[in-house]
């Protein structure tokens, strides 16, 4: 799906990469559903929409696929989704905030639940892992928009907190990113400012769960990421964050495991 969880974009497992992008157009699709039924279907007056239809385009979803999205939603089709978020903690301490998007409350608390308990890991009260994270907007854009000086430039001028860039990316298939942090309640704001600064629309604008303190243990890595691995796999997960480091000795142990 940063602080938050690399793990999408880094897939370290062969194989796995087709099923991901599968799920992840499904997830994009979920979201412009629901954007679409709860508001009208029109990205200029839906403002929730309107991220949900840019991230799906940031992520090269196909433009059929959207607009049977926007269609399902506007004509009242499908479920109605509750969002819940889930906190617990991994191996090591390792603390996960899970956040789901679901027709069925009951099921989404038992898979949760259950992919924890299996993978060593145990599920918290609400707030006993949060309040080591931050929420805060996250907005990509692909490293080729432009240098340093053209990235902090449209950071400085658009408000945003920070810009952070990839030098490379850990997988080949994925495009090395610009990465802006911004105040939750600046997000759509500073998202539009960027776009005019840039001259196109960003690859994707998130809230997301940023940890305060990343926790390095190499060890634990494998089995700490088979965890996370198991809870994004969960169909009604939308996203998953915890405060792994994955520096290089995580991700050395990591491909020991391949």
């Amino acid at each position: 799906m940063a602080g938050h969880s690399k793990w999408a974009n880094i897939q370290h497992r062969k194989g796995r990469q087709d099923k991901a992008r599968s799920k992840l157009f499904s997830k994009l699709s979920k979201d412009i559903t629901i954007a679409a039924k709860l508001g009208v279907p029109d990205v200029d007056m839906n403002p929730r929409l309107r991220l949900a239809v840019n991230n799906a385009k940031g992520q090269s979803m196909p433009k059929d696929n959207i607009q049977r999205a926007i269609n399902k939603g506007s004509a009242g089709e499908g479920a109605d989704y509750d969002e819940m978020r889930y906190e617990g903690f991994g191996p090591a301490g390792i603390g996960i905030i899970v956040e789901v998007s679901t027709d069925n409350k009951n099921r989404a608390a038992m898979e949760v639940r259950t992919a924890f308990s299996k993978n060593g890991g145990n599920l918290g009260e609400t707030g006993t892992v949060s309040f080591g994270f931050d929420q805060i907007g996250e907005i990509t854009y692909p490293l080729a928009i432009g240098d340093e000086d053209v990235v902090m430039e449209a950071a400085m001028e658009s408000g945003a907190d920070d810009v952070v860039s990839d030098e490379t990316s850990e997988d080949p298939d994925e495009t090395p990113e610009h990465t802006f942090f911004t105040e939750r309640e600046q997000l759509a704001t500073v998202a539009v400012e960027l776009e005019k600064h840039l001259g196109e629309a960003p690859k994707g604008v998130n809230l997301i769960w940023k940890a305060q303190n990343m926790i390095d243990v190499p060890e634990k890595a494998a089995t700490i990421m088979k965890l996370v691995e198991a809870l994004e796999d969960l169909d009604d997960v939308q996203n998953v964050y915890h405060n792994l480091e994955l520096s290089e000795a995580a991700l050395a142990a990591l491909e020991e495991q391949e």
